[in-house]
């Protein structure tokens, strides 16, 4: 019985798998907007009664599509935030990685940072999953500050009006990191998609293209923008 309810379970994860599969690639070539159950269910030799059994819906397909890609590149950051002990490195390996993940990920990316799905309204459900590259990038910042080397820029704004509370929202993720500095950080990572949007979508070609030393640049200026400077790290490691 048990047996027979774990292949049953099996099959289940490998046919969702492959629909999910055959859903991306039908964002490569038609895009979100026009993702269809008929289409997926069409490729895979499928009568859509029974898709609808795993998923019911387009959104639902969306929704698991959406949360697979911001889990995929979530775990790319993490990883990157765990293979380097210096804050400094970590926060610039954490920017490589999304852009390593964007870049080999067009569509999943798209599907997640690229213009919202007309008619899609996308659940709670995709908020944690959307926190983890966020949270890998704070993640620096909180390791820096508990080895005093984190150094709040002298001329770092400090949050009013609506900003103190927008920002009072990040700082149970980063504790004992100055709010000026999680406002420079969420300036730095809105910053971090606006280069890569524009690298994936063709708006460097012509000017910093191939972007990869202007990439560089703007993620080690980033660094310093939050605090993440070379000579505090290079004092506080001695």
């Amino acid at each position: 019985m048990n047996a027979g309810r774990t292949a049953r379970e099996r099959a289940r994860a490998e046919l969702t798998q492959e629909i999910k599969d055959t859903a991306r690639r039908q964002l490569a070539t038609d895009g979100a907007g026009r993702l269809s159950l008929r289409a997926v269910s069409r490729e895979l030799g499928m009568v859509s009664s029974a898709l609808y059994r795993y998923f019911p819906s387009r959104d639902e397909l969306l929704t698991a599509l959406i949360i697979d890609a911001y889990d995929a590149l979530g775990a790319e950051a993490e990883k990157a935030a765990r293979g380097n002990d210096d804050p400094r490195e970590a926060w610039l390996a954490v920017c490589r990685a999304v852009r390593g993940w964007a870049r080999e990920h067009p569509h999943e990316y798209a599907l997640i940072y690229g213009s919202p799905v007309p008619g899609y309204s996308a659940p709670r459900s995709t908020v944690e999953p959307a926190a983890r590259g966020v949270l890998a990038l704070l993640g620096t910042l909180t390791r820096a500050q508990e080895g005093g080397v984190l150094v709040a820029p002298a001329d770092a704004v400090e949050p009013a009006g609506l900003l103190v509370e927008q920002v009072a929202l990040l700082a149970d993720t980063a504790p004992g990191v100055p709010v000026a500095v999680l406002l420079r950080a969420s300036m730095a990572w809105t910053q971090l998609f606006g280069m890569i949007s524009f690298e994936l979508y063709g708006q460097l070609v012509g000017t910093f293209d191939p972007a990869d030393e202007f990439f560089e640049t703007a993620i080690a200026q980033q660094a310093d923008l939050v605090g993440l400077t070379r000579t505090a790290l290079r004092e506080g490691f001695r």
